[in-house]
């Protein structure tokens, strides 16, 4: 049927053609590294390798460039280097911050299952290209210089806001704006900004200092991808006002009608039901669950929700996965992939519909060498059959705590406290235990039976 994305820049699912028949360019916001990158960060990372395999195997690998940037210059940057390395001259305190952190987040994705990008561009490896386009800006009149700043004129630009679709009042609180006095409008945004003694910074035609946010991303994708290029990616956070910030840099400054042609953005994630924030005590690392889980199984449990919609990350989910994965590896790992399910290619083209393409794995079991194939599309399959049993840690369960846990639960269900029940059913999982209710044949009282999976 052909590849079809959902363009948030249009509200419709379209079919997809490369600009340039010869090559396809995807670009797609990486990581600020000044901590460990949380279990939502994940999520796009997930979601946009599954699709740069695909465009792989429906291009050709040599064929297709996936640009995913380091943000290594940024204000929280600076405030964590000298928090953590106190006495440390604040240039070398922030190359080492973003040295170790980055390094962790290669090996946090890497384990993940993630492929690498084809380009892994540092922002503070282009600032050429930024002043570059800040000087364009200037020029054409939709920049201006003000007490060491530099600022983007939002009036300049008619199409501003074609992305979020948002009016000029929810665009102002959306976006926080900082109210200065050299600012002529109150939309206006920071292409350039003064640096201290103590804060990283470059020469400028403005100035020794530092870039904003926005135009580090135009400037790599305008470097490594060209002034327009086909698909621009990222989570749903960053429509407002990242990247409707840089559809209006790049576009002013080349006189083009688009950045990207397809803009691509995936849904929320929330931890057990609720947004996922350090106060609540679930602000989860991917490398803390890597320590507990395979990548493999955080990976599966990631792509059985469709990427546009929220997603609730739960340790029942990461459960089921795993005893899926169990399943898939004991059929297909050691098969020799041959023939591609047809069904599994069909469903992540209707834009990377992976819940369905999952749906149509199960459908292959009787077929291992195509299962393996679609599981390796997907990410999948990285170890042998042995390997992976070998994951399954020894069983230590207290068996009297499990029973007390199963009498507890069983009261809360009989006294409708369903939150209850699921809240002990959870804490079973993590344990590594598996309920199955059922009656009693001889009374018809509910009954639970358990047994230990890993």
């Amino acid at each position: 049927m052909g590849l079809k994305l959902y363009n948030t820049l249009t509200k419709a699912k379209e079919d997809f053609a490369p600009l340039d028949p010869a090559r396809v360019r995807m670009y797609v916001c990486g990581p600020t590294v000044y901590d460990y990158a949380h279990i939502g960060n994940a999520r796009p990372v997930i979601v946009f390798d599954v699709l740069y395999r695909l465009l792989r195997h429906l291009y050709g690998a040599d064929r297709v460039t996936y640009v995913r940037n380091i943000t290594d210059v940024d204000d929280k940057i600076n405030a964590r280097a000298v928090r953590d390395y106190p006495g440390v001259p604040p240039v070398e305190a922030i190359r080492e911050l973003t040295e170790s952190t980055y390094a962790q987040f290669q090996k946090d994705v890497a384990d993940l299952g993630n492929l690498a990008p084809t380009v892994t561009p540092r922002a503070t490896e282009h600032i050429a290209e930024m002043i570059a386009i800040i000087e364009r800006l200037i020029a054409g009149g939709f920049a201006y210089a003000a007490e060491g700043h530099v600022l983007f004129h939002v009036p300049a630009d008619a199409d501003y806001g074609k992305l979020a679709r948002r009016s000029l009042d929810d665009m102002i609180a959306g976006a926080r704006v900082d109210v200065a006095p050299y600012k002529r409008d109150a939309m206006d945004f920071v292409l350039w900004k003064p640096s201290t003694p103590d804060e990283p910074g470059w020469e400028s035609p403005w100035g020794r200092g530092r870039p904003g946010w926005h135009i580090e991303c135009s400037a790599m994708a305008w470097k490594h991808l060209g002034e327009t290029f086909d698909i621009h990616g990222g989570g749903i956070d960053l429509v407002f006002p990242h990247h409707e910030n840089e559809i209006a840099q790049s576009c002013s400054a080349f006189h083009t009608p688009i950045m990207a042609k397809v803009w691509m953005h995936n849904g929320f994630l929330q931890v057990e039901g609720e947004k996922m924030s350090k106060s609540l005590g679930n602000f989860v690392t991917i490398r803390e669950l890597l320590n507990d889980w395979p990548g493999e199984v955080l990976r599966f449990t990631m792509l059985r929700t469709h990427y546009r919609q929220p997603i609730d990350w739960t340790v029942r989910g990461m459960e089921e996965s795993w005893r899926t994965l169990d399943d898939f590896f004991a059929i297909a790992a050691d098969a020799e992939p041959s023939g591609l399910g047809a069904g599994v290619l069909e469903a992540l083209e209707d834009d990377l519909n992976t819940p369905r393409a999952i749906a149509e794995l199960h459908g292959l079991r009787q077929d291992p060498a195509a299962l393996s194939a679609s599981l390796q599309l997907l990410g999948f399959l990285g170890e042998s059959a042995q390997s992976w049993a070998s994951r399954r840690p020894a069983a230590d369960v207290d068996a009297a705590a499990v029973d007390a846990l199963i009498t507890a639960r069983l009261a809360a269900r009989k006294a409708k406290d369903f939150a209850a029940s699921d809240r002990i059913r959870d804490e079973l999982a993590a344990m590594g235990v598996l309920l199955k209710d059922g009656k009693d044949p001889a009374t018809g009282e509910p009954i639970t039976t358990w047994e230990v999976k890993r």
